[in-house]
């Protein structure tokens, strides 16, 4: 479940995630669609879908807190730390 980080740590990892592709996702209510890009720059080139050739996929992660809470904070999860 996404929650808030422990005091001091900026880059917090993220379990292990089995990614199981599906037609339907079913109900979203409860769940953040995280943005996953390859750096932490997550600024790139926008290709011809309108996405930045930084971003790989939106990820699905459960939470108890409003999505607009973690839009606000600009959470996202990185593939790499620097460049």
């Amino acid at each position: 479940m996404l929650t808030d980080p422990n005091p001091g740590e900026i880059n917090p990892p993220l379990p292990a995630v089995l990614l199981v592709p599906c037609t339907s996702v079913g109900d979203l209510s409860n769940r953040y669609r995280s943005p996953l890009y390859k750096t932490s720059a997550r600024a790139g080139v926008l290709s011809t879908t309108g996405h930045s050739t930084n971003f790989i996929m939106a990820v699905l992660l459960p939470t108890n807190i409003s999505e607009d809470v973690w839009i606000t904070r600009g959470c996202a999860l990185l593939t790499q730390l620097s460049n």
